[in-house]
Protein backbone atom coordinates (compact mmCIF):
# COMPACT_ATOMS: atom_id res chain seq x y z
CA UNK A 1 0.00 0.00 0.00
CA UNK A 2 2.81 2.77 1.15
CA UNK A 3 4.41 1.81 -1.99
CA UNK A 4 1.34 2.70 -4.25
CA UNK A 5 -0.30 5.91 -2.24
CA UNK A 6 1.84 8.94 -3.27
CA UNK A 7 1.14 13.23 -2.86
CA UNK A 8 -0.30 12.89 -6.37
CA UNK A 9 -3.56 10.13 -5.57
CA UNK A 10 -3.43 9.98 -1.81
CA UNK A 11 -6.92 11.24 -1.20
CA UNK A 12 -8.28 8.52 -3.47
CA UNK A 13 -7.08 5.70 -1.55
CA UNK A 14 -8.79 7.76 1.76
CA UNK A 15 -12.37 8.56 0.25
CA UNK A 16 -12.73 4.88 -0.70
CA UNK A 17 -11.56 3.98 3.01
CA UNK A 18 -13.58 6.32 4.39
CA UNK A 19 -16.45 5.47 2.40
CA UNK A 20 -16.47 1.80 3.06
CA UNK A 21 -16.18 2.14 6.97
CA UNK A 22 -19.67 4.63 6.99
CA UNK A 23 -21.00 2.27 5.09
CA UNK A 24 -19.67 -0.78 6.66
CA UNK A 25 -22.02 0.50 9.66
CA UNK A 26 -25.27 -0.15 8.15
CA UNK A 27 -24.06 -4.37 8.72
CA UNK A 28 -26.10 -3.36 11.95
CA UNK A 29 -29.35 -4.57 10.58
CA UNK A 30 -27.43 -8.04 9.34
CA UNK A 31 -24.66 -9.12 11.96
CA UNK A 32 -24.89 -9.53 16.01
CA UNK A 33 -23.64 -7.14 17.86
CA UNK A 34 -20.75 -9.25 19.00
CA UNK A 35 -19.78 -9.85 15.12
CA UNK A 36 -20.23 -6.17 14.50
CA UNK A 37 -18.25 -5.24 16.48
CA UNK A 38 -15.54 -7.46 15.49
CA UNK A 39 -15.81 -6.12 12.16
CA UNK A 40 -16.13 -2.22 12.87
CA UNK A 41 -12.42 -2.82 14.13
CA UNK A 42 -11.02 -4.41 11.25
CA UNK A 43 -12.35 -1.99 8.87
CA UNK A 44 -11.46 0.60 11.64
CA UNK A 45 -8.21 -0.74 11.84
CA UNK A 46 -7.67 -0.51 7.73
CA UNK A 47 -8.52 2.90 7.57
CA UNK A 48 -6.31 4.15 10.15
CA UNK A 49 -3.73 2.18 8.25
CA UNK A 50 -4.86 4.27 5.22
CA UNK A 51 -4.95 7.27 7.24
CA UNK A 52 -1.52 7.19 8.26
CA UNK A 53 -0.20 6.07 4.72
CA UNK A 54 -2.21 9.03 3.07
CA UNK A 55 -0.94 11.56 5.34
CA UNK A 56 2.79 10.63 5.93
CA UNK A 57 3.80 13.55 3.99
CA UNK A 58 2.34 15.17 7.01
CA UNK A 59 4.97 13.58 9.53
CA UNK A 60 4.53 15.15 12.86
CA UNK A 61 0.74 14.66 12.44
CA UNK A 62 1.55 10.43 11.49
CA UNK A 63 3.46 10.56 14.66
CA UNK A 64 0.90 11.82 16.62
CA UNK A 65 -1.54 9.70 15.05
CA UNK A 66 0.54 6.62 14.58
CA UNK A 67 -0.06 7.31 18.70
CA UNK A 68 -3.38 7.12 18.57
CA UNK A 69 -3.90 4.03 17.15
CA UNK A 70 -1.40 2.45 19.46
CA UNK A 71 -3.37 3.29 22.42
CA UNK A 72 -6.25 2.07 20.56
CA UNK A 73 -5.52 -1.24 19.62
CA UNK A 74 -4.46 -1.63 22.85
CA UNK A 75 -7.48 -1.18 24.38
CA UNK A 76 -9.44 -2.97 21.51
CA UNK A 77 -7.07 -6.13 22.77
CA UNK A 78 -6.99 -5.12 26.94
CA UNK A 79 -11.24 -5.14 26.21
CA UNK A 80 -10.81 -8.69 24.98
CA UNK A 81 -9.80 -10.23 28.08
CA UNK A 82 -11.18 -7.55 30.96
CA UNK A 83 -14.72 -6.62 29.58
CA UNK A 84 -14.53 -3.87 30.97
CA UNK A 85 -17.49 -1.10 29.69
CA UNK A 86 -15.23 2.20 30.22
CA UNK A 87 -12.57 0.44 27.52
CA UNK A 88 -15.66 1.50 25.12
CA UNK A 89 -15.86 4.72 25.91
CA UNK A 90 -11.87 5.60 26.12
CA UNK A 91 -11.71 3.62 22.45
CA UNK A 92 -14.63 5.66 20.99
CA UNK A 93 -12.51 8.94 22.51
CA UNK A 94 -9.45 7.99 20.68
CA UNK A 95 -11.35 7.27 17.05
CA UNK A 96 -12.96 10.72 17.37
CA UNK A 97 -8.82 12.09 18.29
CA UNK A 98 -7.93 10.23 15.62
CA UNK A 99 -10.33 11.51 12.75
CA UNK A 100 -9.49 15.07 14.30
CA UNK A 101 -6.16 15.33 13.41
CA UNK A 102 -6.62 13.32 10.16
CA UNK A 103 -9.66 16.27 9.56
CA UNK A 104 -6.78 18.50 10.16
CA UNK A 105 -4.02 17.52 7.99
CA UNK A 106 -6.53 16.94 5.30
CA UNK A 107 -7.76 20.89 5.57
CA UNK A 108 -4.36 21.54 5.43
CA UNK A 109 -3.45 19.44 2.25
CA UNK A 110 -6.70 20.64 0.81
CA UNK A 111 -7.41 24.39 1.45
CA UNK A 112 -4.05 25.83 2.45
CA UNK A 113 -1.54 24.60 -0.29
CA UNK A 114 -0.97 26.52 -3.54
CA UNK A 115 -0.16 25.73 -6.99
CA UNK A 116 -2.97 24.14 -10.02
CA UNK A 117 -6.10 22.49 -8.86
CA UNK A 118 -5.80 18.69 -9.53
CA UNK A 119 -8.31 15.52 -9.16
CA UNK A 120 -6.46 14.47 -6.13
CA UNK A 121 -7.86 17.85 -4.69
CA UNK A 122 -10.89 17.55 -5.80
CA UNK A 123 -11.36 13.90 -4.38
CA UNK A 124 -9.90 15.35 -1.64
CA UNK A 125 -13.00 17.69 -0.49
CA UNK A 126 -15.06 14.98 -0.28
CA UNK A 127 -12.76 13.08 1.36
CA UNK A 128 -12.72 16.13 4.14
CA UNK A 129 -16.77 16.06 3.74
CA UNK A 130 -17.02 12.77 4.72
CA UNK A 131 -14.70 13.50 8.00
CA UNK A 132 -16.38 15.93 9.20
CA UNK A 133 -19.66 13.89 9.08
CA UNK A 134 -17.50 10.89 10.56
CA UNK A 135 -16.27 13.10 13.17
CA UNK A 136 -18.95 14.73 14.30
CA UNK A 137 -21.20 11.33 14.48
CA UNK A 138 -18.49 10.23 16.72
CA UNK A 139 -18.89 13.60 18.91
CA UNK A 140 -22.98 12.05 19.10
CA UNK A 141 -21.74 9.15 20.21
CA UNK A 142 -19.60 10.46 22.87
CA UNK A 143 -22.14 12.59 23.92
CA UNK A 144 -24.57 9.51 24.24
CA UNK A 145 -22.30 8.09 26.34
CA UNK A 146 -22.53 10.30 28.86
CA UNK A 147 -26.76 11.44 28.52
CA UNK A 148 -28.22 8.38 27.22
CA UNK A 149 -31.41 10.84 26.94
CA UNK A 150 -29.66 13.19 24.84
CA UNK A 151 -31.46 11.94 21.40
CA UNK A 152 -34.76 11.64 21.05
CA UNK A 153 -34.46 8.29 18.44
CA UNK A 154 -31.56 7.28 19.43
CA UNK A 155 -31.58 3.99 22.61
CA UNK A 156 -29.11 4.02 24.74
CA UNK A 157 -26.83 0.73 23.69
CA UNK A 158 -23.29 0.22 22.90
CA UNK A 159 -22.12 2.87 20.41
CA UNK A 160 -20.96 -0.13 17.66
CA UNK A 161 -24.98 -0.83 17.43
CA UNK A 162 -25.39 3.66 17.15
CA UNK A 163 -23.19 3.94 14.57
CA UNK A 164 -25.11 3.67 11.93
CA UNK A 165 -27.76 5.72 13.10
CA UNK A 166 -25.50 8.64 14.13
CA UNK A 167 -23.52 8.51 10.60
CA UNK A 168 -27.21 8.92 9.04
CA UNK A 169 -28.65 11.73 11.68
CA UNK A 170 -24.68 13.94 11.30
CA UNK A 171 -24.89 13.65 7.79
CA UNK A 172 -28.56 14.75 7.53
CA UNK A 173 -27.57 17.43 10.02
CA UNK A 174 -24.52 18.52 7.80
CA UNK A 175 -26.24 18.85 4.83
CA UNK A 176 -29.19 20.41 6.36
CA UNK A 177 -31.66 18.17 5.32
CA UNK A 178 -33.05 17.74 8.67
CA UNK A 179 -36.04 14.71 8.49
CA UNK A 180 -36.49 14.75 12.01
CA UNK A 181 -36.90 11.54 13.63
CA UNK A 182 -33.71 12.02 15.30
CA UNK A 183 -33.23 15.02 17.62
CA UNK A 184 -31.13 16.28 20.08
CA UNK A 185 -32.93 17.01 23.69
CA UNK A 186 -31.16 18.70 26.01
CA UNK A 187 -28.79 22.26 25.65
CA UNK A 188 -24.95 20.26 24.73
CA UNK A 189 -26.73 18.29 22.23
CA UNK A 190 -28.10 20.64 20.65
CA UNK A 191 -25.46 23.11 20.50
CA UNK A 192 -23.06 20.46 18.80
CA UNK A 193 -26.22 19.90 15.98
CA UNK A 194 -26.73 23.27 15.26
CA UNK A 195 -22.49 23.93 15.07
CA UNK A 196 -22.40 21.31 12.79
CA UNK A 197 -25.21 22.46 10.43
CA UNK A 198 -23.26 25.86 10.53
CA UNK A 199 -20.45 23.85 9.21
CA UNK A 200 -22.15 22.38 6.69
CA UNK A 201 -23.82 25.80 5.32
CA UNK A 202 -20.39 27.04 4.89
CA UNK A 203 -18.20 24.16 3.91
CA UNK A 204 -19.17 24.33 0.29
CA UNK A 205 -18.59 28.37 -0.29
CA UNK A 206 -14.96 27.74 1.35
CA UNK A 207 -13.92 24.65 -0.86
CA UNK A 208 -15.51 26.37 -3.54
CA UNK A 209 -13.46 29.75 -2.40
CA UNK A 210 -10.51 27.69 -1.86
CA UNK A 211 -10.52 25.97 -5.61
CA UNK A 212 -11.16 29.00 -7.17
CA UNK A 213 -8.58 30.59 -6.00
CA UNK A 214 -6.06 28.69 -6.64
CA UNK A 215 -7.61 27.97 -10.46
CA UNK A 216 -6.54 31.88 -10.33
CA UNK A 217 -3.08 31.72 -8.89
CA UNK A 218 -2.55 29.23 -12.25
CA UNK A 219 0.12 30.86 -14.25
Amino acid sequence: MRSKITQDNNFFFLTGALIILLLSSALEQVLSSGLLEEVLQLLTLLTFAVCLTSLKFEPGWSRFLMLLVAAWVFLALLKRWLHIGLFDLMGLTLMLMFFLGTLKACARQILFTGGPITGNQVVGSLALFLLLGLVWALIYLVILEFSPEAFSGLEPRPWQDNLNRAIYFSFVTLTTLGYGEITPTNAFAQAAVYLEAIIGTFYLAVVVASLVSAKQAEP
